[in-house]
């Protein structure tokens, strides 16, 4: 029985055995989307950090790359993550065109991978609470 791979196998996460210097890739939007489906699964770990502001949307980090916002009836705002989640109440995302403007919803518990920055809005009579990843934490949300 030749052994000799056996060490290459148990190597595995450790530091490269040649110098080679590791490359820290950004997560993939798929990734993301499984980051944020796992996080809104499980509310009883992030729930105790909503903050309901009449006033305004507020963002509320979780970790360096996903936060969570809550969102006053008739209020709105750009979320420049890559992926979002509807957890609680109503959200539209709000797209300008040539030929007007759309307001499609933003489906409960369905994962959204976004393009780029997405413009957000409540349109319910009750606050709205998402959850998002893959963009910077929105400074609003650092304390």
């Amino acid at each position: 029985m030749d052994l000799s791979v056996v060490p290459d196998l148990t190597m595995r996460g450790q530091d490269d055995p040649h110098g080679r210097t590791a490359t820290v890739r950004p997560p993939t939007a798929g990734q993301l989307a499984a980051r944020i489906r796992d996080l809104a699964g499980r509310p009883d770990e992030w729930w105790r950090l909503v903050r309901f502001d009449g006033d305004r949307p507020r963002d509320v980090p979780l970790d360096d790359t996903t936060w969570l916002t809550t969102w006053p009836p008739g209020h709105g705002g750009t979320v420049h993550g890559r992926v979002s989640t509807l957890v609680a109440g109503e959200l539209a995302v709000v797209t300008l065109t040539e030929r007007g403007v759309t307001e499609r919803p933003l489906r409960a518990n369905r994962v959204r991978v976004h393009g780029g920055p997405q413009a957000l809005t409540n349109p319910g009579p009750a606050f709205a609470v998402s959850l998002h990843a893959g963009g910077p934490v929105p400074e609003t949300a650092r304390p």
